[in-house]
């Protein structure tokens, strides 16, 4: 985001509330010198009363304008010269030098705003030189404006920036939302694509061999459809927790499931565990949902006849092995096993893939110990 554009986004409305325009009291001490002046000259009160008038307008134009770079100097530069050419018969003019500084503060970058106070002070010592303003007065109109075009330039530069800060602060805010969001997004259909893949796998093949079975054996197709029933409610309550966050699975919840989805199918099933691993919840679920993800390809697109399941650890990692005699081989992989990889690569683990005569997946992650 540029320097410039703090204000630009305000409506006019906006900036006419703003409490920026009290610092136009300060043009007061203008008046105040042919006021109290004993004997002022004829000149002194229209100089007075059009100098005030012309950095109202100014003051005017580069506050609705906003705080883009054209009009900043269109504002500064005027200010300056009217300025030099009203103190020298007025001191209190010196203001004006004071109020450039305020916007070149407020909008330019340090290095010019700086160099601009340098040169407002050369410009308020050289008229306070010129001017015919007698003493003490000149002294108090320029030594004054010749400390506060370097107080409120600076501060004003620092206003500026924390204001920058605050609105670098809420950008990188708002982008941390939204990678969270998308994240979150990318998580739900991940675990959906998991998950009704697996589901509706099951469905579909129980369906099929409920078809046939209707007839040849009604009570076998009574308990297939009693299962499909169940599958299909286990299905709806696993998608409403998916999505509100809460559904979380075990290996050891999954190789259940593995049983019964492959026994559906017609794949026997063998399993070879040598001990349960103590796992964080996090590594136990994301390695829950590569077995189901195994399984359910097994299940849709192996053919195979014999599935071979196992899980050993050791002090350093967990390995998982889903090997099939199916016809998978080295077909091209599917959006399941890429976000396969993706969520075992998070956890620092790797997926490997081989075989020629059937597909054996292996899946290897740091272990980690709960407490």
């Amino acid at each position: 985001m540029s320097d410039f554009d703090g204000a630009a986004s305000r409506s006019v409305a906006e900036r006419l509330r703003t409490w920026e325009w009290v610092y136009l009291g300060y043009l007061l001490f203008m008046p105040a010198q042919p006021y109290f002046s004993p004997a002022p000259d004829r000149w002194e009160w229209p100089l007075a009363i059009t100098v005030c008038a012309a950095t109202v307008l100014l003051y005017a134009l580069a506050l609705l304008r906003g705080r883009s770079a054209w009009s900043v100097w269109a504002s500064v530069v005027p200010m300056a010269v009217l300025g030099a050419l009203a103190t020298p018969f007025n001191a209190a003019a010196s203001v004006l030098f004071i109020y450039a500084a305020a916007a070149a503060g407020n909008a330019l970058p340090w290095p010019v705003a700086r160099r601009w106070f340098a040169g407002l002070t050369v410009l308020d010592c050289g008229t306070a030189l010129l001017s015919q303003v007698p003493l003490p007065y000149r002294l108090l109109g320029f030594a004054s404006a010749l400390v506060m075009i370097w107080v409120v330039g600076l501060l004003e530069l620092r206003q500026r920036d924390r204001r920058q800060e605050a609105e670098n602060q809420r950008l990188r805010t708002s982008q941390v939302e939204l990678l969270a969001t998308l994240a979150e997004r990318e998580r739900i259909a991940r675990d959906l694509h998991d998950l009704l893949g697996h589901s509706l796998t099951a469905v579909v093949m129980r369906a099929q061999l409920t078809k046939e079975l209707v007839l040849a054996d009604p009570q076998r197709a009574r308990a297939e459809a009693e299962e499909i029933e169940r599958n299909a409610r286990e299905a709806l309550a696993a998608v409403r927790s998916t999505v509100t966050g809460w559904r979380r699975t075990t290996v050891r919840a999954e190789l259940e499931v593995a049983r019964r989805t492959l026994a559906g199918t017609g794949v026997t099933l063998r399993v070879s565990c040598a001990e349960e691993p103590a796992l964080l919840a996090a590594t136990d679920h994301e390695l829950g949902l590569a077995l189901r993800e195994a399984v359910t390809n097994v299940a849709r697109h192996a053919r195979a006849a014999t599935c071979r399941i196992g899980l050993d650890t050791d002090e350093e990692r967990v390995r998982l092995v889903i090997a099939d005699d199916g016809i998978g081989g080295d077909a091209p992989e599917g959006t399941g096993l890429t976000g396969l990889r993706e969520r075992i690569a998070k956890l620092g683990g790797a997926v490997q893939r081989s075989g020629s005569a059937g597909t054996t997946l292996v899946i290897t992650v740091p272990v980690a110990v709960n407490g």
